[in-house]
């Protein structure tokens, strides 16, 4: 099975920026779009990034300006650059791969923004 393996996650002050990785175990047949979920404690899930198979980029409102998704489809990887990262960014990070068959997704890791 696909193996998503994210990277990148930690603590950082307010200000401070992260690259988050995310890597499939194998090529992703049919790919449609990766991005970037995140979930903070009490919140619902909700989109942070996403790039689709054209390049083509979507970003939550709140994170315009400071964060920039990226793939490298020669490393079946996708990233997340964080700058000017907030603590109101503090949330677990899960990377998804949708693909035309089904999605998969990463086990998601830690962001915690001190301020």
């Amino acid at each position: 099975q696909v193996q998503l393996v994210e990277s990148g996650g930690g603590l950082v002050q307010a200000g401070g920026s992260l690259r988050l990785s995310c890597a499939a175990s194998e090529t992703v047949f049919g790919f449609t779009a990766m991005g970037w979920y995140r979930q903070a404690p009490g919140k619902q899930r909700e989109l942070v990034a996403l790039i689709n198979s054209g390049d083509s980029t979507t970003y939550a409102d709140s994170v315009k300006g400071r964060f920039t998704i990226s793939r490298d489809n020669a490393k079946n990887t996708v990233y997340a650059q964080m700058n000017s990262l907030k603590p109101e960014d503090t949330a677990v990070y899960y990377c998804m791969v949708r693909t035309i068959f089904r999605s998969y997704w990463g086990q998601g890791t830690q962001v915690t923004v001190s301020s």
